[in-house]
């Protein structure tokens, strides 16, 4: 079922969008596409297919945001990460193919924005959700560049023809966010039109996650909360470790923890989710294709890892022992894995799940309030409860934490914060969360004995964009260190 759900979204790529994709999609008359339902729906999907890619989502962004992260170390051309000095000039080149991705999809968003309201054959209603889908991915694409970049050139629908734009503010390229995100939670429908498209929902959880970036926790718990009482979604039950494919396995075509989801296939060829392979040591038997094992941990050495209590069900779900000569307690992750890989891996990248929801309403709560709440504390719980293969809904005095123990402000965002730790292991969220709370320099000292220097906290404004956009000054608007 999964693959048949992707195949009817690479065919519509393949057909009707075929012209959109060439160099200089703006030659496409409006008259001509954009017109009916399929031909809009066709540029949609164009949309995903940058951030899709291995240079992007698909894998080199993922290993650089976990390497970056107090679990694991890189291997190879990404060992210099390790420094927590900026970037080298391999990986300068890595982040410019994200920029340049995030940029193609965002410039395909505003594509569908300017073109769908003229369609000859379109419903309001159809313009509606159609043009909350394109705000919302364009939305999404500008919260992970200013995250990572800072304040960046802000390409609109408006200024297309526009090459040279001068670096938004920050705060500029936050309120747009804000502005798409809240116009398509308002017109995206209620429930997605395909499996992989975003619902208002999805909307709701990435304004959640972009008012808790800017600390507004209040919004982000009252967002949160929406989500939560919607009842549309639920935890996954496991009973044992192996169950948490139900989450993240590549078999799963949807759960009822899917927010919003990038999906993959194995097939057709070129759609797999290539991050396992870089996960994966060859021979192993978790990616039959092969692997990179670009990055690791120490199950003894590294004290998130070895303090991790081994009867939670994430830690035996998430490592496995591979020795290959940097010590008999290595291990390589192995969340994404998939054992009937040929080229590449059936997993879907979990963007936003509901156990994020539950932990980024939990702490809101505390960081808004001043203290946890028995509601923020049972929501963590029912995350913690799942973890250890237990009912999320059912509470339980051997797993439970107990409110009275984390009464504090400081002590329940610490414990919700570990908590996420060990939920999102794996999934390129770690490192953002740090930033955010202001703790990165704090947790990275603690755990692997580095400095953080300034410029590593955030990515050089890359060569593609200043050597053409002559707005952008590669000394005085560069970032800090670059």
């Amino acid at each position: 079922m999964k693959q048949s759900i992707l195949f009817l979204f690479i065919i519509c790529l393949m057909t009707s969008c075929s012209k959109k994709l060439e160099e200089h999609p703006k030659s496409i008359a409006a008259e001509v596409f954009y017109n009916t339902p399929s031909e809009v729906e066709a540029g949609l999907n164009a949309i995903y297919i940058p951030i899709r890619r291995v240079s992007t989502i698909g894998a080199l962004y993922l290993c650089q945001q976990e390497i970056y992260a107090e679990y694991l170390y890189g291997r190879g051309s990404h060992a210099p990460l390790n420094d927590y000095n900026g970037l080298d000039n391999t990986n300068i080149t890595r982040i410019n193919s994200m920029w340049t991705d995030f940029y193609e999809s965002i410039r395909d968003a505003n594509i569908v924005i300017e073109k769908a309201p003229l369609g000859k054959s379109l419903t309001e209603a159809d313009i509606k959700k159609y043009l909350g889908e394109a705000r919302f991915l364009r939305g999404l694409c500008y919260f992970y560049l200013v995250r990572n970049w800072n304040g960046v050139p802000l390409r609109t629908e408006n200024n297309m023809d526009s090459i040279n734009l001068a670096r938004a503010t920050a705060t500029d390229v936050y309120n747009y966010i804000i502005a798409d995100l809240e116009w398509a939670e308002q017109n995206l429908p209620d429930n997605p039109r395909l499996v992989g498209a975003p619902s208002k929902w999805s909307a709701k959880s990435v304004l959640t996650d972009v008012y808790m970036t800017l600390h507004q926790y209040d919004k982000a718990r009252d967002k949160a909360l929406e989500v939560i009482n919607a009842a549309k979604y639920a935890l996954v039950k496991v009973t044992v470790a192996d169950d948490f494919d139900k989450v993240f396995g590549p078999d799963i075509s949807s759960s009822t923890e899917e927010v919003f989801y990038l999906k993959y296939a194995r097939t057709p060829s070129g759609q797999g989710f290539s991050y396992p392979q870089y996960a994966h040591y060859p021979n192993s038997g978790y990616y039959p294709p092969g692997g990179y094992y670009t990055f690791y941990s120490d199950s003894e050495q590294n004290s998130f890892v070895k303090n991790w209590d081994k009867n939670d069900l994430r830690y035996t779900y998430c490592w496995y022992a591979k020795t290959f000569g940097l010590g008999a307690t290595t291990i390589l992750l192995k969340k994404f894995s998939d054992k009937s890989a040929v080229t590449a891996g059936g997993n879907d990248y979990p963007m936003y799940r509901y156990a994020d929801i539950l932990l980024f309403y939990a702490e809101a709560v505390a960081q808004a309030g001043g203290t946890p709440s028995s509601d923020a504390m049972e929501k963590l719980n029912m995350v913690h409860r799942r973890a250890y293969g237990k009912d999320p809904l059912t509470p339980d005095a051997t797993i439970d934490f107990k409110l009275s123990d984390f009464s504090s402000q400081q002590a329940f965002i610490d414990l919700v914060v570990k908590e996420r730790g060990y939920e999102n292991c794996g999934e390129g969220k770690r490192w953002l969360d740090l930033k955010r709370l202001g703790i990165a320099q704090q947790v990275i000292a603690a755990i692997k004995g580095k400095t953080i220097t300034e410029r590593h906290m955030l990515w050089p404004i890359p060569t593609v964009e200043y050597n053409y956009n002559t707005a952008i000054n590669p000394t005085t608007n560069q970032n800090p260190g670059y």
